[in-house]
């Protein structure tokens, strides 16, 4: 029996403190109690019950193992081997601004490329929304060196809501990329509202058999949009809703990780500096009087004595891509595969995280009909060669003069 059910024999035969007691304890208990007692009961109906009783509680798992008991439940088992001899990496998507990577390569594997020329170990994240690595190309390519011992990463996402596949290689001295694994494409979640406002409920009787029923088509507003034509929506729910997702897709395509430019183009700023710069950095890190002030220069310094004093001293930069035009206004436009808004008089600007690698961005204009197309593509090369910046959290105090 379990410890579980020898406690509850040992309340039918009356054992005081039971739930205390070890296994040992209660059985011999248990027998002292059965050895003694005046009335007695044939052995065969005493076991039934026993077993009835205990049945009741029956969990099936002892969940109160001495140590005793644990000690040898791992005896004979050997060490977590340190790899699995297959190159494989798997990229995860954390939230819509970042991703997760880890990966598995043996050093066998990775010494045949390095033999190959391969140098600098590296990752590259592909844009492969509505593509196929295998027969075309992405629509745009960072690359991030990593170190050699490194086992995980976590990599900033240029643009969310869109399909993403990572490799982890070696890039050679003459621009040669080797390959050392891919992972499977995963669909980054979007940093703006859904487009999905259609509520729809059903009531589904308690006995009803679901198996194999279908009770509602539930259409992606992408598809209800193609079907509709150039309808538009007249209602009022779907006016204010059309305001709340185009002030969510305004706010992605300012979103810079760290960009102070981005939370400058918002406003009121107060209300999105959080969003905009996730370390802190809000609105106090604009380039104003009160904002230098309170970086410990200004005019609070004034008249003071001078001497050692303790100061403490941040900086935050970055870069950011935007592409702007023009068109016809009913024309629609897409940017590395993703359609933009037009303004109504035809201009558009699309704003994105310039990190460090290659960006691939193609733009296709395609008249309303159909018919036209004009396109221009463009490649962006970033690289920071040295970085030594911090937000104000992070500042320390330092000694000055």
């Amino acid at each position: 029996m379990t410890l579980r059910q020898l406690r509850r024999v040992a309340s039918v035969c009356g054992v005081s403190r039971y739930s205390r007691m070890r296994k040992s304890q209660l059985l011999e208990e248990i027998q002292k109690i059965q050895s003694t007692q005046s009335t007695h009961i044939p052995s065969t109906q005493l076991e039934a019950q026993l077993a009835v009783e205990a049945g009741k509680f029956e969990l099936g798992v002892d969940v109160d193992l001495t140590a005793e008991e644990l000690a040898d439940v791992d005896e004979g088992l050997g060490d977590l081997p340190g790899g699995y001899g297959d190159s494989r990496i798997v990229l995860l998507p954390r939230d819509p601004q970042w991703a997760y990577a880890y990966w598995d390569i043996p050093i066998e594997h990775k010494n045949e490329l390095r033999y190959h020329g391969g140098q600098q170990l590296a990752l590259r994240i592909y844009d492969v929304t509505d593509i196929s690595l295998e027969n075309q190309s992405p629509h745009s390519i960072q690359e991030y060196p990593i170190d050699e011992m490194a086992r995980e990463w976590y990599l900033p996402i240029p643009v969310s809501d869109r399909s993403y596949t990572i490799d982890i290689g070696y890039r050679c001295g003459d621009g040669r990329w080797l390959v050392l694994a891919r992972s499977a494409s995963v669909s980054i979640p979007p940093v703006y509202p859904s487009d999905w406002i259609e509520d729809i409920f059903i009531t589904v009787p308690w006995e009803e058999e679901l198996a194999g029923k279908t009770f509602v088509e539930l259409v992606p507003p992408s598809h209800k949009a193609a079907e509709a034509g150039t309808a538009s929506e007249t209602t009022e729910q779907s006016a204010i809703y059309d305001r709340i997702f185009g002030m969510g897709e305004s706010m992605e395509s300012l979103r810079v990780a760290g960009s102070l430019y981005g939370s400058m183009q918002q406003s009121p700023l107060e209300s999105i500096s959080s969003f905009v710069f996730p370390s802190g950095a809000g609105m106090w890190s604009l380039p104003t009087t009160s904002g230098v002030n309170m970086s410990g220069v200004g005019m609070s310094g004034i008249g003071m004595d001078v001497g050692e004093r303790q100061r403490q001293f941040w900086l935050i930069a970055d870069a950011e891509l935007i592409v702007y035009g023009a068109t016809e206004p009913d024309a629609t436009v897409s940017i590395g595969g993703r359609q933009i808004k037009l303004n109504p008089d035809g201009t558009f600007r699309f704003q994105m995280s310039f990190q460090d690698g290659n960006i691939d961005y193609p733009i296709i204009a395609v008249a309303k009909d159909g018919e036209q197309q004009r396109s221009v593509h463009m490649t962006f090369d970033r690289s920071t060669p040295s970085r030594n910046t911090n937000t104000k959290e992070e500042a320390v105090p330092e000694k000055w003069f």
